[in-house]
């Protein structure tokens, strides 16, 4: 079983950026769909962004709207996500979570998807 570990966040002032990152621990993960979620105060777990094995990347069009970029380093382990002009809006606990495909071309966006979680980072964004 692969182990995420997430680091990153942190306390930042509104307009400013962060960048998370997830490293993958375990097993390799270079034929693993990546994604990013959230969860709020009081909200649901959200998906923010995900990645394919060959980089093609969606994210949510809801909230991004461009502010974030989703990578990753195959040969590293790592996926990252660039998060710029924040918003208090933003302030949550992200995840990074790892699905188990392969061959595929489609990122899933339900949380019920993933198969492996990293244990969270809290970013909080003052206003």
């Amino acid at each position: 079983q692969v182990q995420l570990v997430e680091s990153g966040g942190g306390l930042v002032q509104a307009g400013g950026s962060l960048r998370l990152s997830c490293a993958a621990r375990g097993r390799t993960f270079t034929s693993d769909t990546m994604g990013w979620f959230r969860q709020g105060p009081g909200k649901k777990r959200e998906f923010v962004a995900g990645i394919l094995p060959v980089g093609h990347s969606i994210y949510n069009s809801e909230f991004v709207k461009g502010r974030f970029t989703i990578s990753r380093d195959n040969a590293r382990s790592t996926v990252a996500l660039q998060m710029g002009d924040l918003k208090s809006e933003d302030t949550a606990v992200y995840y990074c979570a790892a699905h188990r495909t392969t061959g595929t071309n489609m990122i899933e966006t339900s949380e019920n998807s993933y198969d492996d979680w990293g244990q969270g980072t809290q970013v909080t964004v003052s206003s």
